[in-house]
């Protein structure tokens, strides 16, 4: 639900968001990504991911304790989170 949240509050296909074993969302307007690995990916454990989404964590902090991994330009969720408070 909170996945879903954020690819309603943020469309696109530019970034997949991966929390697994339980979600796995595209999000963010750009470019779209078809086949093989995306570009812009980030992933991060359930925990982290509902401290993301409701709040209770902010994303500088999650990146610095390497809670969070992202790669690629857009990448950075912070203008979209928390999701949900």
């Amino acid at each position: 639900v909170l996945a879903d949240g954020l690819a309603a509050k943020a469309p696109g296909n530019a970034v997949e968001v991966r929390v697994p074993p339980y979600a796995a969302v595209q999000c963010v307007q750009g470019p779209r990504h078809t086949r093989g690995t995306p570009p812009n990916v980030v992933e991060t454990d359930p925990l982290t991911w509902l401290r993301l989404a409701t709040g209770r964590t902010d994303w500088a902090q999650a990146l610095e304790a390497a809670a969070v991994a992202a790669s690629g330009e857009r990448a950075d969720l912070s203008p979209y989170l928390p999701v949900m408070r």
